[in-house]
């Protein structure tokens, strides 16, 4: 991994969240792969969860599940869209799993905490609970979505994140912002520095699901869009640098 991702000083107090919701795509664990995890990939994208940790930042986590199964997928193929999406809730919580194993790894305490009850596993959901561990430093991933079907795990943490007061919304993808069409496809792609809630929704520009956008206008709350395959990019942004897009009221 780049050493600039733990090695350039920043000022703490010129951080611009002190508490944030991380969201990634299950198919951002998987690597080069085309199914599962990549225990590599894992580790790169702890790294980086632990350089912004170590400033003091607060960090929630929902990682999505379609690496494993996706609900509608599943739901397309003819099985009944509960039963699928509860499949998909599974695999977000085997993930979740996955990165809790890997920050431990490095030493950063970590809560799995479960929208679906399996004590065996990972803590349920108890919102003064997870604030408490937030408040010791420790990192919560939020796992099997909301506990419920036809929800994404998008509108789960932007739920959570308003549960918790983060302060904005990190969405990591493959590319460095929210663009006006595919710049992997299109090579006069243009990158939005700031964009409305809005028009995210009214351009179909697919940064995360209408309910997704919609709660977070409704609460005010900044989605940040990000490259997560930009060595120490999630730890830049926090003190305003890198690129990214800023989705905004």
């Amino acid at each position: 991994m780049n050493s600039d991702a733990t090695t350039t000083t920043i000022d703490k107090s010129a951080l611009l969240h002190s508490r944030v919701m991380l969201k990634i795509s299950g198919e951002a664990l998987m690597g080069d792969q085309g199914f599962g995890l990549h225990p590599p990939t894992v580790a790169r994208i702890a790294a980086e969860v632990k350089s912004v940790h170590d400033l003091g930042v607060e960090i929630c986590m929902v990682i999505g599940g379609g690496n494993i199964f996706r609900g509608l997928q599943g739901s397309a193929q003819g099985m009944e869209r509960t039963t699928a999406d509860y499949m998909g809730m599974l695999a977000t919580v085997m993930n979740a799993l996955a990165m809790q194993s890997a920050l431990e790894d490095l030493k950063v305490h970590t809560r799995v905490i479960s929208a679906i009850p399996m004590d065996q596993v990972c803590e349920p959901y108890i919102r003064r609970r997870a604030v408490r561990h937030l408040e010791k430093k420790r990192v919560c991933i939020f796992a099997a979505g909301t506990g419920n079907p036809y929800f994404t795990t998008d509108t789960a943490a932007t739920l959570r994140a308003n549960e918790m007061a983060c302060e904005a919304i990190f969405k990591g993808t493959k590319v460095d912002g929210v663009y006006d069409k595919d710049p992997k496809k299109f090579a006069d792609a243009k990158r939005y520095d700031t964009v409305t809630y809005d028009e995210v929704l009214q351009k179909h520009l697919g940064v995360m699901d209408a309910s997704a956008i919609a709660l977070a206008r409704d609460n005010d709350l900044p989605i940040i869009v990000f490259s997560l395959d930009e060595p120490g990019g999630f730890r830049g942004i926090l003190a305003g640098k890198g690129t990214y897009t800023r989705v905004q009221g």
